[in-house]
């Protein structure tokens, strides 16, 4: 498990070492908690997000591949603590 300042999340794969806490924290928005799975990847020198439900996990290696640049850094968190029903707006 990893501790963040958004809440523990569990490590999946974490390819090239992509993984930096710092940033994490810095980027991570609580509008991500709505997913289980949260891909983070740095395309372009900047840390993008993108979110995953349960029914849709098995789209993420379509998502890097389509969309990240060839061969990037990236990581695969789990959240246990995801909450389909969160209000988006708040």
């Amino acid at each position: 498990m990893l501790e963040t300042i958004h809440g523990e999340f569990e490590m999946v794969k974490n390819y090239r070492d992509a993984f930096i806490l710092d940033d994490f924290n810095k980027r991570y928005v609580d509008m991500f908690n709505i997913y289980p799975y949260v891909v983070g990847d740095y395309s372009a020198g900047m840390l993008r997000f993108k979110g995953f439900s349960k029914t849709n996990y098995n789209q993420i290696p379509d998502y890097l591949i389509e969309s990240c640049t060839p061969n990037c850094a990236y990581y695969i968190l789990k959240n246990p603590n995801s909450n389909p029903y969160l209000d988006r707006r708040e």
